[in-house]
């Protein structure tokens, strides 16, 4: 991979992805790697953009003890080329770490050490710019390509100067953004009470600590570690937590090995070639592939509350499934007030605390603003989202020529392993692979023992064969 600081239409960039996090890092690492051929002689000019000063991952939720549910295998380039300058073997080795992560027999890494070993890729990986927020996109049809404009920003944030760069393609890695509920909404726009979402919660753990009682409502990953980590940190016998969330159970999440296979390219192309409405009602009957608690957090709020009882009594925390917030409030100034109601008895109650943290997951950022110059081109489905095929190329009219990649904007399309770490880099390999019309990075032509369907399992096409055009890249002397 190689970068022209000032693209121009006559050089263009072969590829300009946006946003910098996990998924679109991973692609920058394998461009990287792609080397030069008779067909390509000429490295692959790619640069990536984005918003934020530097690159961070999750930091309000990098709590002391949580590990990734992923084994580190599932880093940004291994499971596409293992022998890429980029893996997280080669970052230990760089830091002089290989003997102790050996002796450690560590397969889950913990949270802190997978964003340090992204923040090692990114501050040496050539062709990614911070700072740098991408306003609109535009199709120009009389040179074929993108258009797209983008603000640098100081290290305050502030607008610094404009840009406009060129390309061929698009990768767009905008990532997720906090969900909050409508019933819980209220509560978040009144800004003097603790109401945070779990995405800030690393950051107001102090101000947690000290209220009365805390409330965690989500019964994901997240609610699990903060529950667990509020536990610990509050005295034996006065506790004063309430978990609450709406799934019937604190459950476990599907962590068997034929479950996992659900994360394999083969489940993924099985699940695009479903008809929509089949996916739609499949996708949420999923919760517990990804929405679940792995084991060993469990066991450790169980043994934590069981050790609040080895001296009499039981700790004061309230665990309670199949509970749905219907409205929420602020009563006598600084207290909250949620009422409740349980599903299964069909009763209600209401419930005081004095703060309330919002563990109810992530949605896709919208991409109505970035893409509104290329709306009228995107081909929609009948919920109005974008189509998405099987390369992760948004479906575009023909007149425009150039692609627009998507990571982890295709779970209505790809399934529950869009967001997965463990399909970063294959996803990468595809889009790669898509947009040189070459195989720089061969892919397995199986990947599970499960056979999804009564047909055979579907054979990966291959890039320039068997489609009605063949991308190629075309560089200017």
């Amino acid at each position: 991979m190689t970068e022209q600081p000032a693209a121009t239409p006559d050089r263009p960039h072969d590829l300009i992805g946006i946003g910098i996090g996990p998924f679109n890092l991973s692609l920058a690492a394998l461009a990287h790697g792609i080397p030069t051929t008779p067909d390509n002689p000429h490295p692959l000019a790619a640069t990536f953009y984005e918003q934020n000063p530097a690159f961070h991952w999750h930091p309000g939720l990098l709590i002391d003890g949580a590990t990734l549910q992923v084994p580190f295998l599932a880093d940004l380039v291994t499971l596409a080329d293992p022998t890429s300058p980029w893996t997280f073997l080669n970052h230990l080795r760089t830091q002089d770490r290989l003997y102790p992560f050996y002796f450690a027999e560590r397969f889950h890494i913990e949270r802190t050490e997978y964003d340090a070993y992204c923040r090692w890729v990114s501050r040496h990986l050539p062709g990614l710019h911070f700072g740098h927020q991408v306003d609109t996109i535009r199709w120009n049809t009389d040179r074929a390509l993108f258009e797209v404009d983008f603000t640098q920003l100081d290290p305050q944030g502030e607008a610094e100067a404009l840009g406009r760069a060129y390309t061929r393609h698009i990768a767009l890695g905008v990532g997720t953004e906090p969900f909050i509920p409508e019933a819980l909404r209220p509560l978040t726009d009144a800004a003097t009470l603790p109401v945070i979402h779990s995405a800030d919660y690393l950051h107001h753990r102090q101000e947690l600590l000290a209220a009365e009682h805390v409330t965690v409502i989500g019964s994901g990953q997240s609610g699990a570690e903060i529950f667990l980590d509020l536990l610990r940190a509050r005295p034996h016998g006065t506790e004063k937590i309430h978990w609450l969330a709406r799934t019937p159970a604190f459950a476990p999440m599907e962590y068997s090995k034929l479950g996992l296979e659900h994360f394999t390219p083969d489940y993924t192309r099985y699940f695009h070639a479903l008809p929509e409405a089949v996916r739609d009602t499949l996708v949420p009957s999923q919760w517990q592939l990804h929405k679940g608690i792995d084991t060993d957090t469990i066991a450790a709020i169980h043994d934590e509350l069981y050790r609040r009882t080895l001296h009499g009594g039981w700790p004061d925390a309230t665990l309670t499934p199949g509970v749905t917030v219907r409205t929420a409030g602020r009563i006598s100034g600084t207290r909250i007030e949620l009422h409740l109601e349980h599903t299964q008895q069909a009763t209600r109650t209401r419930l005081t605390t004095d703060a309330v943290i919002l563990a109810t997951g992530y949605h896709e950022r919208p991409l109505d603003t970035l893409l509104d110059g290329i709306d009228p081109h995107i081909r929609r489905d009948a919920s109005h989202r974008p189509r998405v095929d099987e390369t992760y190329r948004l479906d575009l009219d023909p007149a425009v020529t150039g692609h627009i990649y998507v990571q982890n904007a295709e779970r209505h399309t790809h399934g529950v392993g869009a967001p997965d770490l463990g399909l970063a880099a294959y996803r990468s390999a595809t889009i790669l692979n898509d947009l040189t019309g070459t195989t720089p990075y061969p892919l397995p032509q199986r990947t599970a023992f499960t056979t999804f369907g009564l047909t055979p399992h579907p054979t990966p096409r291959i890039p320039g064969q068997g489609t009605t055009h063949t991308t190629r890249l075309h560089h200017h002397p």
